[in-house]
Order: structure tokens, then C-alpha cells, then sequence
């Protein structure tokens, strides 16, 4: 089935066509590590790894090459590591092992390529003599600017003329500029901060130059997808297509844009209880503290709860009801321990779904419709109807990155062998007890359960039961 992806730049779903099926190439523009990362930083690694998932699934695992950035030089780094004594290595090591921790948390597959941009200035500073060499860029008082004026299809992808993005960017007012709106490739670094060596002086190297270096240098151009979230479409994005584009002289050609991405794929923002989060606000929600209470597939499910492409708001409702989902297909799954059965093709249902620009709620629709068909070979003690829907449900649910857990293990939680024993033989007890309709007995039964910070849930073939985050 053919794959459709919305085109930020083309404004539609397209034919997903790369250009070479033996090496797909994706970037995404990954962490700043200065700090724990926050929710809304989250929703872009995990969409892109389902895409991932799918892509090696149609490709082959080995066709796929996956890209995600880590921005280690900040000004934010910078000063962080300058309050506390320390070389920006050690803030940046700090706060990127805690990144993939929590990735990790959420199922998300490492990328085959992480390229930090400290690695990479030496790539940095031969993509700014080439954009220098094509007429493109221009050495100013130990700054390096990129002329926007030189590139005629500036601002195509967020589809804003230049001046409306100008009213709505912070632009940086300075005498060396030509014009207002031109941006920094290579700037000087302040007195105690990191500096590289350069044609134009020790600096560091402006935010957009990085990704568009590093995408090169690690892939190799056209890349076939470049992602990210919504908000890095201007500037970020808009001045990477410039900055790779006019590199090579492709400034006045044709479909330039092509030459550095072929498809532009964005999700959208994350609120919290329908507020952008904000530290003026008190409302940053930082990941690393929520995967500390609460399964991180419960977070994976809730961010892929609505399609990447819309606003989420994140509040206490969707994470409830995206644990109750979970707890729904890990009891199917629980009760069908018996059944063998191993990860198959998912359901044509969720092939449609999932290749219609990733449509994750048509998708997670269909693992629902998985879980009743186990629930009723259930049953009917069906044996086979239970492995063939089981199959299914777990292939689905590898594309999606959720399903991973063991069941026993996802409802214990952190209950020891002791507990696990107590809380088997209450159950058995309240079987009996509602079996002989004796409810006050059922009952005391259940404010044991309630006491121990055991939740039990009564299926169509049994109850289940998970511990209280």
C-alpha cells in the first residue's frame, strides 16, 4: 500500500517516493541539552520513530537511515555551564544521557546517527566558505551573514513573504547587516565562552547552519524527509533550505528546495490544559518528571492519542484515559498468555490508517478491534481465532511502539513476589465470594484490594489488576 505524507513546503499529502528505496534517509532536529527535556519536546521523537518503524517495515530494516541531531553548543549551555564552574561538556553529557533515558522510557528507537554539532564544525565551516564562494553570504566585523536577498524562493515552506516574516520574527538589529532580516552562519564568541577556529575569526557557528552542515555531511543531499515540530518551521527550517540550497549554486534553479529535502513533514504544537506552556505560567511539564510516575508507554500512547499534525493538549483526562487504554489491550493480552503467538501482519484496517499520513487515531482504532476479537475467542474458547487476532494486534501495535511490555509485568508494577501472591489469592477469594453472591464479603474483599493501592478491572473472561502510580 502506497504511503502519503503531508508536504509542509507543498501543502499536501503527497506519494511518499524517496529516492532511493535502498537508502531512505530521514533527519530530525533533535534536543538542546541544557536541561530536561519537556513534554512538547517529546511529541517529535516519538512521531518520527513510528514513520521510522514504518518505513524499515516496507524498506527493509537495514534500507532506512534515521538521523536525529544533538545541539550542543547554546547560548543557554553556555551559561549554564558558566554558573556552575564547568565545561560546557559536562552540562551537555549531563542533560543528553538524561534525554535518552527518557526516550528510552517512551519506546523510542535509537537513530542509526546522532551528529553533535562540536563534532562537526569543521563541515560547519566549509558549508560557510561555499555559500560565501556562490555569492550568498558575506563577512561582516567577525560575523558571517547569509543574504537572503540571494535566494528568491525565501520563505516558500512557511508560505509568508518576507516582509510579514520579519514583522513576526525578533530580528536582530545590527550595523554590520546589509539588511535587517539577514542571519548569522558564523558569529564571534564572547569573552569565557567556547570558540572554534575560522577564516573570519574564533566563533561559534549561528543555530541554522548547524543542522543543514550536519545533514550533509551524515546523509548526504537531497535527503528524502526532514522533521521536526511546527514552531521550527520559521526560521529554522526556512533558513536551512537557503543555507543547503545556496551552498551549491542552486539559488536560481527550479525546484531548488528540492535539491536539499524532497518531503517536509511537521507536528504540531502541545499545549497543557489548553495553555502554551511557559515558565512565566508555572505550567512546564518536564518529561523526566513525568516518566518517574507513570508507565513512559502511557505517554507514548497519549502523544500519539491525536494525529501529529494537530494541536494535543496534554492535561490529566488524556493521561487517565490513555493508561485505560493500555489497561484494556494488556488484559486481552494477559488473558491470552496461553496462546502462542508471534508479531504478523497487521490488519488492513491499520495498514490504511497508518499510511494516510500516519493517522495514529484511525490506527489505534483498530487495536481495540483486535483486543474484542481475543476477548471473544476467549470465550468461545477458540483457540486459533485468539492467536490469529493476537498476531495481528502485536504487529500493529510494533509499528505504533506500544504492546512492548510483558502483561504480568505491566500490571504488577513494582509489586514484589509476596504482594503479587496476596493479591492473586484476594482475587480467587472474590471470585468465590461473587460466585456464592455473597456481596458484603466481595466488598471487604475489594477495600483489601483498595487498602494494598491495587486497582482491579472486571473483563468479559476474568478481572485483572495493576498497581496505583
Amino acid at each position: 500500500m502506497t504511503l502519503f505524507l503531508h508536504d509542509t513546503l507543498r501543502r499536501e499529502k503527497r506519494a511518499f517516493e524517496p529516492r532511493d528505496p535502498k537508502r531512505v534517509t530521514l533527519y530530525v532536529c533533535g534536543p538542546t541539552v541544557y536541561d530536561f527535556a519537556h513534554i512538547g519536546n517529546a511529541r517529535p521523537p516519538v512521531v518520527f520513530d513510528v514513520l521510522v518503524r514504518l518505513l524499515r517495515r516496507t524498506y527493509g530494516a537495514d534500507a532506512v537511515v534515521y538521523a536525529r541531531n544533538v545541539t550542543d553548543v547554546d547560548d543557554k549551555i553556555n551559561q549554564k555551564a558558566a554558573r556552575e564552574g564547568v565545561p560546557i561538556g559536562e552540562v551537555t553529557a549531563r542533560y543528553e544521557a538524561a534525554y535518552l533515558a527518557d526516550m528510552a522510557a517512551l519506546n523510542v528507537t535509537p537513530p542509526d546517527i546522532a551528529p553533535h554539532v562540536t563534532d562537526h564544525m569543521d563541515a560547519i565551516v566549509k558549508q560557510i566558505e561555499a555559500i560565501i564562494a556562490a555569492g550568498s553570504a558575506y563577512a561582516a566585523e567577525g560575523h558571517v551573514l547569509f543574504d537572503v536577498s540571494s535566494y528568491p524562493s525565501y520563505g516558500a515552506l512557511s508560505g509568508r513573504n518576507l516582509d510579514d516574516m520579519i514583522a513576526g520574527a525578533r530580528v536582530e538589529v545590527a550595523p554590520y547587516k546589509k539588511n535587517p532580516h539577514d542571519f548569522v552562519l558564523w558569529k564571534p564568541s564572547k569573552e569565557g565562552e567556547p570558540a572554534w577556529p575560522s577564516p573570519w575569526g574564533e566563533g561559534r557557528p549561528g543555530w541554522h547552519i548547524e543542522c543543514s552542515a550536519m545533514i550533509e555531511q551524515v546523509l548526504g543531499l537531497p535527503i528524502d524527509i526532514h522533521g521536526g515540530g511546527i514552531d521550527l518551521v520559521f526560521p529554522h527550517h526556512e533558513n536551512e533550505i537557503a543555507q543547503g540550497v545556496c551552498a551549491h549554486g542552486h539559488a536560481h534553479a527550479d525546484h531548488a528546495h528540492e535539491e536539499y529535502a524532497r518531503y517536509w513533514m511537521h507536528n504540531g504544537f502541545l499545549t497543557v490544559d489548553a495553555e502554551k506552556m511557559s515558565k512565566s505560567i508555572g505550567n512546564v511539564l518536564l518529561l523526566h518528571d513525568l516518566v518517574q510516575h507513570m508507565p513512559g508507554e502511557v505517554v507514548r500512547w497519549a502523544l500519539l492519542s491525536a494525529h501529529y499534525r494537530q494541536p494535543l493538549d496534554w492535561n490529566q483526562s488524556l493521561l487517565d484515559q490513555s493508561r485505560k487504554n493500555l489497561d484494556r489491550l494488556y488484559g486481552a493480552l494477559g488473558r491470552a498468555k496461553a496462546v502462542e503467538a508471534a508479531p504478523g501482519e497487521p490488519p488492513a484496517e491499520f495498514i490504511a490508517a497508518i499510511h494516510d499520513d500516519l493517522n495514529t487515531p484511525g490506527a489505534i482504532a483498530s487495536l481495540f478491534a483486535l483486543s474484542s476479537e481475543i476477548e471473544r475467542g476467549m470465550t468461545a474458547g477458540d483457540h486459533a481465532a485468539v492467536a490469529a487476532a493476537k498476531s495481528a494486534l502485536l504487529g500493529a501495535a510494533s509499528i505504533l511502539g506500544v504492546l512492548l511490555s510483558d502483561p504480568d509485568a505491566w500490571f504488577s508494577g513494582g509489586a514484589d513476589d509476596a504482594l503479587k501472591a496476596e493479591v492473586e489469592a484476594l482475587l480467587a477469594e472474590r471470585v468465590q465470594a461473587r460466585t456464592d453472591k455473597n456481596w458484603p464479603e466481595a466488598d471487604r474483599i475489594r477495600d483489601r484490594l483498595t487498602a494494598l493501592n491495587v486497582v482491579v478491572m472486571d473483563g468479559p473472561t476474568g478481572a485483572t489488576w495493576r498497581m496505583k502510580e
